[in-house]
C-alpha cells in the first residue's frame, strides 16, 4: 500500500495525544495494517533502563513491529529536542526507503514540533547562569524557578512542568539571552521537515475515563516495582540524573529519600500525570491539522476510523477526501 502514492511526497503518519490515551495500541494496529514502523516520540523513553515509569511498548509489542528511538541513550547522556529531531528524521528516511510507512507515536509535543517544524536558532549555553539557577533550585525549590519562568514567559511556564528543572532552566536561559520570551522565539523561521505528506491523528478520550486510566496506571507502576527500578538507576547514575525528575520517577526518588510515603507518592504521581495530560491536550489542540478521534486508541471504532483516514492518505480517493460514519463503522467518500 505504501508504494501507491498520490504524489511524489512520501506519506508520514503522526499519532499524538495525552498520556495513557492508547497511542501505542493505535500505532501498533496501524503499523500492522499498513506495513509500518513506529518512531517513538517520548522524551523519557529514549533512555535505557527506564522501563516501568515510561510505559514503553513491551518487548512483545516491539517484536510485532519495528520500533525506533527507544533505549537510545544512557540516562546520564543528554538528549535535546534537536538530538531527537535529527535521529527521528534519519529513522523516518530509512523507513521510507524500505518502502514502509513511518508512524511517529508519542506525546512529547516539543519533540514533535522539532521534528516537523524544525527548531529556532537558540542561543549558546550559559554555564555560569545554569549553575546559578541550579543552586537556586536546590536552595529554594524547583517551584521557585518555575515562578521566575512564569514572570518571564507565562506561556512557557504552562507548557513546562515545575519539577522539570532542566527544561525550566533552559527556558529561563534562552529568554534572558535573547531578551524575549522563548515562546516568541519558537515562532522564528526554522528548518521544517520536507518531502512528506503528513497525516496527524490525535486521541482525545472522555476526560473522566482518561483520568481513571491514568490513576490506575500510576498505581500499577508502583506495584510493578517502580521504586526498585529507581533504586537501581540511582545506584548507577546518582540522584541528580536528569531523567529521574520526570513524573513517576521523581515521586519514587522522594520515597527513597524518605520525603514521601508510598501512598503519598502514588497520589502525587496520579495528580502529576493528570495535569500533564491537560498540558498535552492544550499543546496539541493548537494544531489545526490534527484529526481528532474521541476515544482511546484501543477502541474498535477509533481504530476503524483511523484506518479509513490512513488508507485515504496513503492511497487517496479521487477527490482526495474521505468522511467517516462511526455509526456504520465504515469509510465512505464524500457524496
Amino acid at each position: 500500500m505504501v508504494a501507491a502514492l498520490v504524489d511524489h511526497a512520501a506519506p508520514l503518519l503522526i499519532v499524538a495525544g495525552p498520556t495513557a490515551s492508547g497511542k501505542t495500541a493505535l500505532a501498533l494496529a496501524l503499523a500492522e495494517e499498513f506495513s509500518g514502523e513506529i518512531v517513538s516520540c517520548d522524551s523519557v523513553a529514549v533512555y535505557r533502563g527506564m522501563e516501568i515509569g515510561t510505559a514503553k511498548p513491551t518487548l512483545d509489542e516491539r517484536a510485532r513491529v519495528p520500533h525506533h528511538l527507544i533505549d537510545v541513550f544512557a540516562p546520564d547522556e543528554p538528549c535535546t529536542a534537536g538530538d531527537y529531531s535529527r535521529l527521528a528524521r534519519e529513522a523516518i528516511a530509512g523507513i521510507t526507503q524500505r518502502g514502509r510507512l513511518p508512524i511517529v507515536a508519542g506525546g512529547t509535543g516539543l519533540y514533535l514540533r522539532a521534528l516537523l517544524d524544525g527548531l529556532f536558532p537558540a542561543p549558546q549555553r550559559n554555564e555560569p547562569l545554569r549553575d546559578k539557577l541550579r543552586s537556586l533550585a536546590q536552595q529554594r525549590s524547583p517551584g521557585h524557578l518555575h515562578r521566575i519562568l512564569t514572570r518571564l514567559d507565562p506561556a512557557a511556564a504552562q507548557l513546562i512542568h515545575a519539577n522539570d528543572t532542566p527544561k525550566v532552566i533552559r527556558a529561563i536561559e534562552v529568554t534572558l539571552a535573547a531578551r524575549q520570551p522563548i515562546t516568541r522565539q519558537w515562532q522564528q523561521p526554522r528548518d521544517p521537515l520536507t518531502g512528506y505528506r503528513v497525516l496527524r491523528l490525535g486521541l482525545n478520550p472522555p476526560r473522566a475515563a482518561l483520568y481513571a486510566r491514568i490513576n490506575a496506571r500510576a498505581c500499577e507502576m508502583f506495584d510493578r516495582g517502580l521504586v526498585e527500578e529507581t533504586t537501581q538507576l540511582v545506584e548507577t547514575y546518582g540522584f541528580d540524573c536528569r531523567p529521574l525528575t520526570s513524573l513517576g520517577y521523581a515521586q519514587a526518588v522522594a520515597v527513597l529519600r524518605g520525603e514521601m510515603t508510598r501512598d503519598q507518592a502514588i497520589a502525587e504521581a496520579q495528580q502529576g500525570h493528570r495535569n500533564y495530560a491537560k498540558r498535552q491536550l492544550t499543546w496539541f489542540r493548537k494544531d489545526p491539522a490534527i484529526h481528532w478521534l474521541d476515544n482511546f486508541g484501543s477502541d474498535d471504532k477509533t481504530q476503524r476510523a483511523a484506518r479509513a483516514l490512513v488508507a485515504n492518505h496513503v492511497i487517496g480517493n479521487p477527490d482526495g477526501s474521505v468522511s467517516i460514519d462511526l455509526q456504520q463503522n465504515s469509510p465512505r467518500g464524500n457524496r
